[in-house]
């Protein structure tokens, strides 16, 4: 995978567009919207880049931050590392096929009535599945396309919004009502929500990381991949919302699929209007395959790399003739299919919890490597000990900042969300030990027998 179509899967691994940041629009007016979207790239984008940037280009190995974690805590931490982001990945993933199916159905509510919906969903993952054995780097190129058609509506959304802004002088509405819990996030206030919704639209870097063998020249490329797309992503979120707030249109009540809305409004009642509502429409469905299509290629190879350590059976690290791990593929797709029908896309923090917990993982693996292996070729290096270590405070407070918000939460009964992810979380030892560790001392006695 060249260094575009790179920018291109790591832009979608991380964004996938502006779709899905309305509800902080909704949530917290549009300056505060807009100082969110500016201040977390300092805090938590920027940090992960940077930490990312200099871990790919010094361990370029197939699966990515599961490989870093490994090497420097040990095999039992870097099993939970996998365990983490796998099982984050269950209700991740079943976010994105429900954002195609929610803009499918602007076109036409019958398309995704009653068991459609489930039926696309399903398409999406089928799809994506397949596209994946075709290898990294038809990914990556085609991601490239995506991208360019995902934002073509939204070029078109912020000149209109800026022209209507500097012609006809609306009244510019900066605050916000201030909603509360579109999202059903358990947070006190709409800013937390907005604050939730922000720092999960910003998450991800690392998976990139994960496919480092089918880059061309990672030690070089990672890093600037990593800044570029960090940079594309703000942008992109940043700009539609001001040109919004300059052509005088209303945050009220703005939550999740209203980019339509908003398009047409700007385009007026004429064919322009439902050209670009249209358009709009179409970008909704391209972000969502689009995403779910590049973090396929992801997250299938942490199995396939824990399989080669003997974290789990040899069969899960099997490629075909392009080098794809079509069971680990097979065997994700089916996790995420059966995921499909549970309402995960409103559990936002339990994905942040998940996440956030192996990305602390990788920034103390930063540090041990730093201390452990001083003299590791590092072709880029994000400052000296000192700065490494205080990069994950950021990730750190804000992480602390989502456990806390969601606290009250509820799940199931009286179960909140915070204590079902701890018990997601515990689950990855219990594991390890009745599973991994012996199926591990079994391979290493055939093979010292061989």
């Amino acid at each position: 995978m060249r260094f575009l179509p790179l920018v291109a899967a790591t832009y979608f691994m991380v964004s996938g567009g502006p779709y899905g940041i309305e509800d902080i629009l909704g949530g917290a007016g549009f300056l505060k919207a807009i100082a969110i979207l500016l201040v977390l790239p300092l805090l938590w984008s920027l940090p992960t880049a940077l930490m990312i940037g200099e871990l790919a280009s010094a361990i370029p190995a197939e699966g990515g931050f599961y490989i870093w974690v490994r090497r420097a805590l040990g095999t039992f931490w870097g099993y939970q590392e996998g365990w983490l982001s796998l099982s984050a990945s269950v209700f991740d993933m079943a976010i994105y096929p429900a954002i195609f199916v929610l803009y499918l159905g602007k076109f036409s509510p019958g398309l995704t009535a009653g068991w459609y919906g489930y039926a696309w969903s399903l398409a999406v993952v089928v799809l994506c599945c397949a596209w994946n054995l075709r290898g990294a780097p038809a990914v990556g190129e085609d991601s490239m396309g995506l991208f360019a058609l995902l934002l073509a509506p939204f070029v078109v959304f912020v000149i209109l919004g800026l022209w209507r802004g500097l012609t006809l002088h609306p009244q510019v509405q900066w605050g916000g009502p201030g909603l509360g819990t579109g999202l059903g996030l358990g947070a006190e206030s709409g800013f937390s929500t907005a604050v939730l919704v922000a720092m999960w639209n910003y998450m991800g870097w690392d998976n990139a990381s994960t496919v480092a063998q089918e880059v061309e020249n990672p030690q070089r490329n990672y890093p600037r991949a990593m800044i570029l797309s960090t940079i594309l992503v703000a942008i992109t979120y940043i700009l539609p919302l001001a040109a919004m707030a300059l052509a005088g249109l209303s945050a009220d009540s703005f939550s999740t699929g209203d980019w339509t809305t908003a398009a047409r409004a700007l385009g007026g009642t004429g064919l322009v209007g439902a050209g670009l509502g249209l358009a709009v429409v179409a970008g909704g469905a391209i972000s969502g395959v689009g995403m779910f299509n590049a973090l396929v290629m992801s997250y299938t190879r942490l199995p396939m790399a824990m399989a080669e350590d003997g974290m789990l059976p040899r069969v899960v690290a099997r490629r075909n003739k392009r080098g794809v791990p079509w069971v680990s593929v097979l065997l994700c797709g089916l996790a995420w299919a059966m995921a499909l029908k549970l309402p995960f896309e409103r559990l936002i923090s339990i994905d942040l919890i998940l996440y956030g917990t192996s990305l602390l993982l990788e920034f103390v693996a930063l540090v041990v490597l730093r201390i452990r292996e001083p003299n590791l070729a590092r072709p880029f290096k994000a400052g000296n000990l000192t700065t490494a270590a205080l990069l994950g405070l950021g990730p750190a407070a804000l992480i602390g900042y989502a456990l806390y918000a969601s606290r009250d939460e509820k799940l199931i009964g009286t179960t909140s969300a915070l204590l079902f992810s701890v018990a997601v979380g515990l689950l990855g030892p219990v594991l390890y030990w009745v599973t991994a560790a012996p199926l591990a001392r079994r391979r290493m006695a055939t093979s010292s027998t061989d």
